[in-house]
């Protein structure tokens, strides 16, 4: 419970219009990246911006749709403000 608490709390510091990595994450916190897909995949707190964090290589990767909107748009919108 402590890993996902640590995951939620450092996603919500990212500032707006930037993005963090599952792969950052998985070394801040001593996991795998996977397990950081699982941890967040599994928010249900709409204060955790999950869709900021996405893959090594700059694709996306997966998003639980929690904001009711894709991920896209929501960096999308975010970069506008």
């Amino acid at each position: 419970m402590k890993l996902k608490e640590n995951i939620f709390n450092y996603v919500k510091k990212v500032p707006k219009g930037k993005t963090t990595t599952y792969k950052f994450l998985a070394k801040k916190f001593k996991t795998s990246p996977r397990a950081v897909g699982m941890i967040l995949k599994s928010n249900k707190d709409t204060s955790v911006p999950c869709y900021k964090v996405i893959r090594t290589d700059g694709k996306l990767g997966g998003y639980n749709n929690l904001l009711k909107k894709s991920k896209r748009e929501l960096l999308e919108e975010e970069k506008l403000k």
